[in-house]
């Protein structure tokens, strides 16, 4: 199978690209060249700038389907579609959880509600990310119909994780001692492989699927609670969840303090089962996570405390 990649060398498009190797498909990789340019030395790259509109690069060749990794605001993909559609056979979407409206009971399915699309800005912000995922959807499938492919992953973990918001708890878990939560410990929580993820996606082209999948976690969420304690079991440490006040701490990773937004966290994923995805293990995801963080140094996070921030915090608790 030949596959165009849109993006392909973070994260989620790493894992893809990985997947669809070792299936012996024929890839091709479309980006700026800006990220990843050390990786997959052996796989053709045509550059070009999707912010800018730039899709020169793809003006020849052919492929069985095109992988959109890096569609974030309707236009990306409006252009990408115009400039392909008579050159691939399928279009596959990666949009996101975030098109749903809050409110869905748990186990719901790809049918339920979601946001209005946003076709106003091209501002990727909290209040934007899904409204501009909806109007991406739309558009392809005005432009593919039965050709267009949509996943919607949740929250998603792995190596090469560039969200951080699963491996801060891992590289927390490993530390041990107590472990500041600004939540309920039975908060319930999704997180998907990002290799599962990426497995799915190349099943999908492979069955000639069209439709939306919902890429989420298992189908009974474990707990905050859980998740950090399997954590600290993989890492051989113990760990004492303290809950602190979730006001002091309003945005934190995995942390649902709004009973309406833990719903996300209780999505079905039957539709991507039944087509195919796999279900790594929470342990397994969180070893292979902390050898990851550990080869590449623990380098400082963006999201979560500090050491230093948390011993404040629990010295209050």
């Amino acid at each position: 199978m030949r596959i165009l990649i849109l993006g392909g060398t973070s994260f989620v498009g790493r894992a893809i690209v990985d997947a669809a190797r070792e299936t012996s498909a024929d890839v091709t990789l479309f980006g700026r060249g800006r990220t990843g340019s050390e990786l997959f030395p052996d796989v053709p790259r045509r550059l070009g700038d999707r912010d800018t509109g730039d899709y020169a690069a793809l003006r020849d060749g052919a492929w069985d389907a095109v992988v959109d990794v890096s569609g974030y605001v309707p236009r990306h993909v409006r252009q990408a579609c115009d400039a392909l559609r008579d050159r691939v056979g399928r279009y596959l979407f990666i949009s996101s959880n975030a098109v749903y409206r809050p409110g869905s009971g748990p186990g719901s399915d790809e049918d339920a509600p979601r946001l209005p699309a946003e076709r106003d800005t091209e501002q990727i912000g909290a209040d934007t990310y899904g409204p501009l995922k909806v109007a991406c959807e739309d558009d392809l499938v005005a432009r593919f119909g039965r050709r267009a492919t949509i996943v919607r992953p949740g929250v998603v973990a792995g190596p090469y994780d560039n969200q951080e918001l699963f491996t801060y708890w891992v590289r927390r878990a490993a530390r041990g001692g107590r472990v500041a939560l600004p939540g309920r410990p039975g908060q319930p929580v999704q997180v998907v492989d990002s290799r599962d993820l990426a497995r799915l996606v190349l099943r999908l082209l492979a069955d000639d699927r069209p439709g939306a999948y919902n890429a989420v976690g298992p189908a009974e969420p474990v707990t905050m609670a859980g998740l950090i304690e399997t954590c600290a079991d993989v890492a051989g440490t113990r760990v004492e969840i303290v809950p602190v006040p979730a006001e002091s701490l309003p945005s934190f990773p995995l942390v649902r303090p709004d009973p309406v937004w833990e719903l996300t966290f209780q999505r079905s994923a039957a539709r991507a089962r039944e087509a195919g995805m796999p279900a790594t293990p929470l342990s397994v995801t969180a070893a292979d996570v902390l050898a990851w963080d550990r080869e590449r140094g623990l380098p400082p996070l963006e999201v979560g405390l500090s050491p230093e921030e948390e011993d404040r915090l629990l010295a209050g608790a």
